[in-house]
């Protein structure tokens, strides 16, 4: 190689190295990020809510990322099993889940103050828990765990039978049903039911063969799941609920900081924004489910105040306790969760 021909070389290489082509700052590069969940799959118009947000959040992310952002959904829990979503963000490696909190609470005992009986039994209390002491304290918690929340989601739930309605605590009585967290099993237990432990989305099959009576979950999952097509009774929570369950978009850390300051902010604004479709979708299908039951000729009932009261007195006494006393940071978010009764 001549002299003359090296030179040309070197400046090729120089300018190619100061082309913008291949020095793209972070914001203008494309990152595909997974989401995961456990609920049927649709479109952004139609189906499951929880589907449909994630879709919205992944639209409306990328749209304010200028693309640097784009997503890929796995409803179904078609990219892993349930259970594993929460450990798998702590680790880096899933990038979102929409997933009930308090199926991590054998690894965080902290987050089943998510689904903690008869601690929470309005929309407006639980909303506001975000800007509450107890939602600020359960934020630190779950960044220290390696888990951003970024929007926070709310959802009334009932009791699907194939037997008869459950409504007061003597009504469960002698029954396999699934509560849906330790806590809710207790109070369940208490009440003189056997308690069976499995996620929404195997609720079906298990009330199908008969393996369970019951099972507690979100109205949307009552609908979502087709479990009026197993059942014979409904217990509704639209005039009230002491199942109320949080389960949040939520983020790896890990992933969360290796994006850029804009990109993390188009990620929780668009979080923060899609909770107010999240909240109204909720409070839709606490009202629709009763019809869809309905329909399959269920007898439908609602929880009275009454026996809201019975539900909430048995918690303090076995779920709120056992909770407390598992460790400072429980113990800490209860006070300050009791705060907002």
């Amino acid at each position: 190689m001549t002299a003359t021909t090296r030179r040309s070389v070197v400046t090729t290489l120089a300018a190619l190295a100061a082309s913008p082509l291949l020095s793209l700052p972070a914001w203008a590069q494309t990152t595909t990020l997974k989401i995961s969940h456990q609920f049927p799959g649709g479109t952004l118009t139609e189906g499951d809510f929880r589907d449909r947000m994630t879709r919205m959040f992944a639209a409306e992310v990328e749209k304010r990322s200028k693309g640097s952002l784009k997503f890929a959904i796995y409803p179904g829990s078609s990219l892993m099993k349930t259970n594993a979503q929460f450990s798998s963000m702590r680790k880096g490696a899933l990038d979102m889940s929409l997933v009930p909190l308090s199926y991590a609470g054998g690894e965080v005992p902290e987050v089943n103050i998510g689904l903690m009986p008869g601690l929470v039994t309005s929309y407006e209390q639980a909303y506001g828990w975000k800007n509450a002491e107890v939602g600020k304290e359960l934020n630190r918690i779950l960044l220290e765990k390696g888990i951003v929340l970024v929007s926070w989601i709310w959802q009334a739930g009932g009791v699907a039978s194939r037997t008869k309605p459950v409504v007061d605590p003597d009504d469960a009585k002698g029954m396999k049903i699934r509560g849906g967290s330790r806590e809710m099993d207790l109070i369940l237990k208490a009440a003189g039911a056997a308690v069976v432990s499995l996620p929404s989305n195997e609720i079906y099959a298990a009330m199908q063969t008969g393996a369970m009576e019951a099972a507690l979950t979100s109205s949307t999952s009552l609908i979502s799941f087709r479990l009026e097509e197993v059942s014979k009774a409904l217990t509704t929570g639209r005039a009230g609920a002491y199942w109320f369950m949080f389960e949040p978009l939520m983020m790896s850390k890990a992933i969360f900081d290796k994006l850029t300051k804009e990109q993390q902010a188009a990620i929780m604004t668009v979080g923060a924004e899609l909770e107010a479709f999240a909240l109204k979708s909720a409070k839709e299908d606490d009202q629709a489910v009763a019809n869809v039951y309905q329909k399959a000729n269920a007898k439908v009932v609602d929880l009275n105040p009454a026996a809201l009261k019975k539900w909430q007195a048995i918690a303090r006494t076995t779920a709120w306790k056992d909770y407390g006393e598992k460790n400072a940071n429980c113990a800490k978010l209860l006070a300050l969760a009791e705060k907002t009764l």
